[in-house]
């Protein structure tokens, strides 16, 4: 079985992505593709001692968001054997606690929700409302939000939604505030609203392969809303089954729950 996982690095050093590839080695010798700017050359030398490969972009970091499905299309596109499983991730705030691959997916395509309805939360309600505007998000307001940040499928499924992405990155573009039009700058607003054409997509069921996985006892936690954050003696984080996560995801923004078990994690990894 070959398996690859997709992720972005512009513009950050190894520190910044050293956990999230440790971690994942600890359990899995599958092909890890890190996006990487044209100046980061300090990181390339790093990856390539962890045999992660890389995809060179002119990118700013802070556009890479959304232009990481551009590249991510273009690397599974010109792979000349299919992978069986593809995992889009995100980096600097995820660790793995066992090989996401190890797992009975339902879905040709899997999405993973968070602990919180699109309409609960300001940030991905203006996502919604800034592209797909208000009619969209009043259909979906009441949906619970879907993480575009770990996205994993079958190759030809992770092709279609990648597809999909791009078109809806370019049809339904963010709607910049007035201030930044005026003045040409980027809006800060809208970095990550790459979340609000995967929610789109996955809850308007353009993929009819996918399948959707809780926060509470699926395999990957998003953990700024999770509701109840429990380890075992080893310090992984369970699930509500009281099974371990295969992937924890923002753990830095529940920093006062996790900062004790990452810096122990982070140890045994010899990373401090």
């Amino acid at each position: 079985m070959k398996n690859i996982v997709l992720t972005a690095a512009v513009g950050l050093d190894l520190d910044q992505v050293e956990f999230f590839i440790k971690s994942f080695r600890k359990y899995s010798n599958d092909e890890i593709y890190f996006l990487v700017g044209n100046d980061d050359h300090d990181l390339k030398k790093k990856l390539k001692l962890y045999d992660c490969k890389f995809y060179e972009v002119s990118d700013h970091k802070h556009d890479i968001q959304l232009k990481r499905y551009k590249y991510f299309f273009e690397i599974l596109k010109k792979k000349e054997k299919n992978y069986d499983n593809v995992l889009i991730s995100d980096s600097r705030d995820l660790y793995f606690q066992s090989n996401p691959f190890n797992y009975p997916y339902k879905g040709g395509i899997n999405f993973f929700l968070e602990d919180i309805q699109i309409n609960k939360c300001p940030v991905n309600s203006n996502w919604l409302k800034k592209t797909y505007g208000a009619k969209i998000y009043n259909e979906l307001s009441e949906k619970i939000v879907c993480c575009s940040g770990t996205v994993l499928g079958k190759h030809s499924s992770m092709i279609n939604y990648l597809e999909l992405m791009n078109q809806m990155i370019k049809k339904y573009p963010y709607q910049k505030s007035l201030k930044y039009l005026l003045t040409f700058r980027r809006d800060k607003e809208g970095r990550g609203c790459d979340q609000g054409y995967c929610n789109f997509i996955a809850h308007k069921n353009y993929l009819k392969d996918s399948f959707f996985y809780s926060n509470n006892n699926g395999p990957i936690a998003t953990v700024l809303y999770l509701k109840n954050i429990s380890f075992n003696k080893n310090l992984e984080l369970l699930n509500s089954l009281g099974k371990t996560y295969s992937i924890v995801h923002q753990y830095d923004k529940r920093w006062s729950d996790f900062s004790e078990k990452v810096e122990s994690i982070k140890e045994k990894l010899k990373l401090i």
